[in-house]
């Protein structure tokens, strides 16, 4: 098969690669060896995962909110199969989506294992070879697991294997205290396990602003999720159908499924790059410039395996540029303001530079405004007041820097700070724009305002005395 554009993985960068170059008028084949389409987001990442998310959520309402607000029910119950065979119907509507997303723009999917023969040719297991003028690697990550003895046994699961359980844990431990790691431990823990977190540095979510990552442990806290920060793992025993975790300093935990997710390493191996020529680290990926091209002028790399963030929706963007550049026209992705949305409960959202960074880069010339969900009507009208909205300039022109969010809904809402950041806005460009009311984005307004000194609906921060 001859084509212009051959891309290596099905998933969002892809996909959307795929279906980009198809616009721009290439004939494109998008090799992809599952038998579904969406990589690992849409079949056993993201979508399944934030299915499970609303269950929870309406399972914390029903038992925690809904009286609150004069909703009187017999008590909300999880039922699993019902809940799996709801994550299993999104999972078919979104991946079958995109295959008629391919059909539509007259991508040509090639199903079977891909690997590069030369710097122009992919061989297609069980299929004929594919020949390409361009290509783009979009093959994704898969999860680590650190050399820790006992982790081998079938009861240590990754995030695909806990996704595919039947039955809810009694107890739950999750390996691990990042994003994907905290995101499970709010699932389970709504849905009735027994969690406890073992994070071997001092604070959960550890690449997100201190003051969230300390609002999401307070959280937990309260919901009962045990916290065992600043230990390491150092084995796991099974018994019989249970484990018993070592950690830190002689403590154990026992459970009856343990999760691991210490993080996701780059998809490179076994592809065939060397005979490509391509230039890779197997810790951190495809090397590839801002326009996505690698080390071989027609083969660019997006996406997970290429190093930069392991996000849906950079790996989005990145399929765009990458399409675009392989067919001749100009695009580059340039410092962007990349959103970071975390689906624990509360929620937690963030663009931009942390506080933490913000000063590192400004020194004092850096402000901030926080504002409390307490404070605000409409937070306060849905009984979900945990949290505050921090809004961060630096002082010399008011540039926003960095807006960090935790509390109801705040993943749809970061998409405003992600257009001010991107146009380079001004805090006052924020603050004094009007929000509707009452609205939940009324508190990305007002944070700005109390960044400002000039907050309305909460007490405004008195000034230190000068020195004499």
């Amino acid at each position: 098969m001859d084509v212009d554009v051959a891309v290596l993985g099905g998933g969002p960068g892809g996909y959307t690669a795929a279906i980009r170059a198809a616009q721009l008028g290439a004939k494109v084949a998008c090799i992809e060896k599952e038998p579904e389409l969406g990589g690992t987001c849409l079949r056993v990442g993201c979508i399944p995962t934030k299915a499970w998310v609303q269950t929870a959520h309406f399972l914390h309402q029903g038992n925690e909110t809904f009286a609150k607000l004069g909703v009187k029910v017999d008590g909300a119950t999880l039922d699993f199969g019902a809940a799996n065979e709801w994550k299993a119907g999104v999972v078919k509507q979104m991946t079958q989506g995109v295959a008629g997303l391919f059909k539509a723009n007259g991508v040509e999917w090639v199903k079977g294992a891909g690997a590069f023969k030369d710097a122009n040719t992919i061989a297609v297991e069980g299929g004929e070879d594919v020949s390409f003028k361009s290509a783009i690697i979009a093959t994704g990550s898969f999860p680590l697991r650190p050399p820790i003895p006992g982790l081998e046994s079938d009861l240590c699961v990754d995030s695909t294997g806990l996704l595919a359980q039947t039955e809810v844990p009694k107890r739950l431990v999750v390996l691990g205290g990042g994003i994907i790691g905290c995101e499970f431990a709010s699932i389970f823990n709504r849905f009735g396990s027994e969690v406890t977190i073992v994070e071997m540095l001092d604070t959960l979510i550890p690449q997100e602003d201190e003051d969230a990552a300390k609002e999401l442990a307070k959280a937990f806290g309260k919901r009962g999720i045990a916290l065992h920060l600043g230990k390491q793992c150092t084995k796991v025993e099974q018994k019989g159908n249970s484990l018993t975790v070592h950690f830190g300093e002689g403590e154990t935990v026992d459970c009856d499924l343990m999760l691991v997710s210490v993080g996701r390493g780059p998809l490179v191996e076994g592809i065939g790059l060397e005979a490509a020529g391509v230039q890779f680290d197997k810790r951190k990926g495809v090397e590839a410039d801002d326009h996505r091209r690698t080390s071989v002028e027609h083969i660019y790399a997006v996406g997970d395996c290429a190093g930069y963030w392991q996000l849906a929706h950079t790996a989005f963007r990145e399929g765009e540029v990458a399409a675009e550049n392989a067919l001749g026209h100009e695009a580059a992705i340039v410092d962007p303001a990349v959103p970071r949305p975390i689906y624990t409960d509360p929620e937690i959202a963030a663009v931009g530079l942390t506080e933490a960074q913000a000063r590192e880069r400004f020194g004092d010339d850096v402000a901030v405004g926080t504002f409390p969900w307490v404070a605000n009507a409409r937070a306060v009208m849905q009984a979900e007041t945990t949290g505050w909205v921090k809004s961060i300039h630096e002082t010399k022109y008011g540039e926003l820097l960095g807006l960090v969010m935790v509390g109801p809904h705040v993943t749809d809402m970061i998409e405003s700070g992600v257009v001010a950041i991107d146009a380079e806005s001004t805090v006052e460009t924020v603050a004094d724009g009007m929000a509707p009311h009452p609205t939940l984005s009324e508190a990305i307004k007002e944070a700005g305002l109390a960044a400002l000194g000039r907050a309305i609906h909460i007490p405004n921060r008195k000034k230190a005395p000068a020195k004499a």
